[in-house]
């Protein structure tokens, strides 16, 4: 296994950030030619990197630490009224584990879903090639959850299972299903799964305080925040 103090990192050129606009980005990316493996990934997970596709990568911006990331510790998660409320709602839907989602029925709730909820973002217009490298089974450790109400597919989460915890990828999901908030509910039955699994931690990504789309990451309480190289816990 590659050390991870001998692992080399490349970064990007400064570019425009995604969710702030006033600010420039630099990414640092993982060697694509390191010999990555799920305890490797795991270890990279607890120093806050991400993967997006193939690749692993952490923001390390000039002047700029605004990208938080965010895990809830499984074992004393707590819903909340509204989020005990959603999971009630959702209790008639049959999840399926896959490990391929490569038949038109995924393809195409994904295309629907970035259609109408992200048309001001990097993914749009949604085609099958961006779907296939961004959701890419890397390193044996992907699942991809399957969100059905009875015969029709409404929600797929795409997750890592990683040594400390389960690593939310992306989720997707039906649009015009709004009373379900299969959103909020793919995140409830994360941290359900990785407690049966004896996993400590549900990691969310990077949370930005200035980023209106990132707030709901902290309603999962507690939520811990990698602060200065440590993991501190918000009650």
């Amino acid at each position: 296994m590659t050390v991870l103090s001998k692992l080399k990192v490349f970064a990007t050129h400064p570019h425009d950030c995604s969710y702030l606009p006033s600010e420039q980005a630099t990414t640092l990316f993982v060697d694509p030619a390191a010999a990555v493996d799920v305890h490797l990934y795991s270890q990279l997970s607890e120093l806050g990197f991400r993967r997006s596709g193939p690749h692993l990568y952490r923001p390390h911006c000039a002047g700029c630490d605004a990208c938080i990331p965010a895990r809830v510790p499984t074992a004393r998660f707590q819903a909340n009224r509204q989020q005990r409320r959603v999971w009630q709602k959702n209790q008639d839907l049959r999840v399926e584990d896959r490990i391929r989602i490569d038949g038109d029925e995924v393809y195409s709730l994904y295309a629907r879903y970035i259609e109408s909820r992200h048309r001001d973002g990097d993914m749009y217009p949604p085609s099958r090639q961006q779907f296939d490298s961004f959701l890419t089974r890397e390193w044996e450790t992907t699942h991809f959850y399957c969100f059905y109400d009875r015969d029709q597919l409404i929600a797929v989460a795409v997750v890592d299972v990683i040594d400390n915890g389960l690593s939310a990828i992306y989720t997707f999901f039906d649009p015009d299903l709004n009373a379900r908030s299969l959103g909020a509910y793919a995140i409830l039955w994360q941290i359900e799964e990785a407690r049966r699994l004896n996993l400590g931690h549900v990691y969310l990504g990077y949370w930005i305080r200035q980023c209106r789309k990132m707030a709901y990451k902290v309603q999962y309480r507690p939520i811990e925040l990698l602060v200065n190289g440590r993991w501190v816990a918000m009650s």
